[in-house]
């Protein structure tokens, strides 16, 4: 049964309201964008010296065993820190994270390794909570907008973690499941492994410059001492940065297509309502035409 004229433009009116909702959120992803892709630039220069450093120590000093270094020769557990957003309205972001990690999840449970599931992000709370898995740590309430303390709380719990026995509840390993933002139309859900640490210097250095010669003042252990949590947790800023602007840039492509739907159907129902209006007064015109020709039956028959 067709719509009547009034239920058209009540429906018209809502999605009007909605897009006017939808393309608000679209402009305010998009200026937070830039402020996030700026932050990630910022953070590369300390992110590189402070690469450059532990790669000078762990060059210059190989002889060195550090905890966060050795690699285990038999994995009992593993923690996987699952970046997500906080709210919703973002496409397919949050969605596609925690796909990754559940094949991460699988893969190292096939492997028999204990999982622990460290999340940042409500999304990846609620999804964790609904199927009720064990969260070993959540924090929430900053995804698009993360600050390096938030970052160090996260490091220091993780390495909290991998410093532990086996038997006292640690792991052996920890990976990172985010969203590296590679530009405006893409963004990739990407898996690292956090620790053992693997100085990954091409990321942060130019490999053709040449590398210095040092003399460490304390011992290098000392100075890896304190390098390798400031490493872990640039490391961890960093990805939480990329998944920021992953999260903004999702959510203004969203918006844009949600607000372009929205004057599509505006569009269709402005034709369905011209449609019914001009029906509605073709039926008017009809009533009345045949009204007046009934009362002129009616005169004539009386004379």
């Amino acid at each position: 049964m067709p719509a009547s004229l009034r239920e058209l433009r009540q429906r018209r009116a809502s999605v009007t309201t909605i897009k006017k909702v939808t393309r608000a959120m679209e402009l305010i992803a998009s200026s937070r964008i830039v402020k996030a892709q700026q932050r990630a630039q910022q953070a590369l220069p300390y992110a590189r010296e402070l690469t450059r450093a532990v790669s000078a120590v762990a060059t210059d000093a190989p002889e060195i065993n550090h905890p966060l270094t050795m690699q285990v020769s038999d994995p009992k557990g593993a923690a996987i820190l699952v970046i997500t957003s906080d709210r919703g309205l973002a496409g397919a972001y949050s969605s596609s994270v925690l796909k990754q990690a559940s094949q991460l999840r699988e893969l190292l449970e096939r492997g028999g390794l204990r999982v622990q599931r460290f999340l940042a992000g409500r999304k990846a709370i609620a999804f964790a909570t609904f199927r009720g898995f064990e969260i070993h740590r959540q924090w929430e309430g900053f995804s698009d907008a993360p600050t390096y303390a938030e970052a160090r709380d996260i490091a220091d719990a993780l390495i909290e973690s991998f410093l532990k026995s086996s038997e006292e509840g640690g792991v052996d390993e920890i990976h990172i499941v985010y969203t590296r933002f590679v530009s405006m139309l893409t963004q990739t859900p990407t898996v690292i492994r956090l620790l053992p640490l693997e100085v990954v210097e091409g990321e942060a250095t130019d490999r053709s410059e040449l590398h210095p010669l040092y003399d460490f003042e304390p011992e290098a252990e000392s100075v890896l001492d304190e390098l390798l949590p400031l490493y872990v947790a640039s490391r961890v800023y960093s990805c939480l940065l990329q998944s920021a602007a992953s999260e903004l840039a999702s959510r203004q492509r969203a918006m844009k297509a949600a607000t372009d739907n929205a004057q599509q159907l505006i569009e269709r129902l402005t034709r369905e309502a011209n449609a019914a209006r001009q029906a509605e007064i073709t039926q008017e015109i009809s009533e009345i035409v045949g009204g007046a020709a009934a009362l002129a039956e009616a005169s004539a028959g009386s004379d």
